[in-house]
């Protein structure tokens, strides 16, 4: 079937970062693998790409367009190469939406030139030690001062893809207690430095996948915030949080299915190089079977992130329907992956092979931006269950 989601432009946008990819990435991952990081020079690189402002406005030096096609196509192209560009995709794909949304004309101008050269990379921080999705359930507090110039951070976050590199974070903190009524109010969103007195970085967490994606647990002891750092209203965090899910979620489903097309393409490579009984694996019924059924869930899941797609760039996609689409597709990812590793035989268990990263990759795919089983409880309260 043809595929009619990209147009010229995106095709052109795609080679120059496949070319990039190959000159730029290919060479140093297995360095970077192995520490388990990308050196911070690396995201200069991306910024001269113009990948960190194609949907910032041209006032602050990106490209101002509004579309997601290009971060797709990052997220197939990156995917397809089996490498990674470490935890850069939150700079854009997490906290430029927020701040899009949320920063004043005043804040605007102090973000956005740094956010798109690279000077300063974001991450954002909600999960804590002990909350995990209960977002709602979180102790890191913000009390503003007496002279109401600043607020006064206190806590720790954990699981924050990007905090090693970080030089700004978006942390969610309780400004105000809970009401009886409504345990999500009170908590507010502060664009944090990290360089502030107070901050720290601890461990980079040793994961199970994702390894050059830089993983950290942060805390924060009597940081002074600036009120000027402020990112919307008080005490309506959790509603901001809300509105960006569905993005969020669509990214997670649009690699998902970006992670199963590159596992059949890595599988059959594989087959047709290696030889069994005298003939490639790829010629075996049931290699071709095996691949045929991975190659037909990759059809599907792949209308299914491209609906989602034009749905998002529309404004259009609702909650559900990124749920939807995040079930499917990193269920449909996971088991393709495995099938494909299934047909490397035992050189799938090696992480040498792309396939073995693959795998290890994928798994928190239905974890993260909300496990899959609140993605069924999301899809059943819309179908009135």
């Amino acid at each position: 079937m043809r595929r009619t989601v990209f147009n010229e432009d995106h095709e052109a946008f795609r080679k120059t970062l496949r070319d990039f990819i190959e000159s730029e990435v290919v060479p140093h991952y297995d360095e970077w693998y192995e520490a388990g990081i990308v050196p911070r020079d690396f995201y200069y690189k991306l910024a001269d790409l113009g990948l960190f402002g194609i949907t910032v406005d041209e006032e602050y030096g990106g490209a101002g367009l509004d579309s997601h096609k290009f971060e797709a196509i990052q997220s197939e192209e990156v995917i397809r190469a089996g490498v990674s560009f470490g935890g850069s995709n939150v700079h854009v794909a997490l906290c430029l939406p927020y701040l899009k949304m949320l920063a004043t004309d005043e804040q605007k101008s102090r973000y956005f030139p740094k956010f798109v050269s690279g000077e300063e990379m974001w991450a954002i921080a909600m999960t804590e030690p002990g909350t995990g999705s209960d977002l709602a359930g979180m102790k890191t507090t913000a009390k503003l001062s007496e002279d109401g110039t600043h607020y006064i951070l206190n806590g720790a976050k954990t699981f924050i893809t990007g905090g090693v590199h970080a030089d700004r974070v978006i942390v969610c903190a309780r400004t105000a207690p809970p009401r009886e009524d409504d345990r999500r109010f009170g908590i507010s969103l502060l664009a944090v430095q990290t360089s502030l007195e107070g901050y720290s970085v601890g461990r980079k967490l040793d994961k199970v996948g994702l390894k050059t994606s830089d993983t950290a647990e942060l805390s924060f002891t009597d940081v002074k915030v600036p009120v000027e750092d402020l990112l919307g209203e008080e005490n309506r965090g959790f509603s901001y949080l809300g509105q960006n899910l569905p993005s969020e979620r669509w990214g997670i489903a649009f690699g998902a299915y970006a992670q199963a097309a590159a596992a059949v393409r890595f599988a059959k490579e594989y087959t047709r190089q290696r030889e069994v009984f005298g003939k490639p694996v790829s010629a075996f019924q049931n290699t071709k079977f095996e691949l045929a059924a991975c190659q037909a869930k990759v059809d599907a899941a792949q209308a299914v992130a491209d609906r989602a797609l034009e749905a998002l760039d529309a404004g259009e996609l609702t909650a559900a329907e990124a749920a939807s689409a995040k079930l499917f597709c990193t269920e449909v990812a996971a088991e393709v992956i495995d099938r494909c590793l299934q047909l490397h035989g035992g050189y799938g268990f090696i992480n040498e092979y792309p396939i073995a990263r693959l795998y290890s990759d994928n798994r928190v795919n239905r974890i993260y931006g909300g496990t899959n089983e609140v993605m069924k409880t999301i899809i059943a309260k819309d179908m009135g269950l």
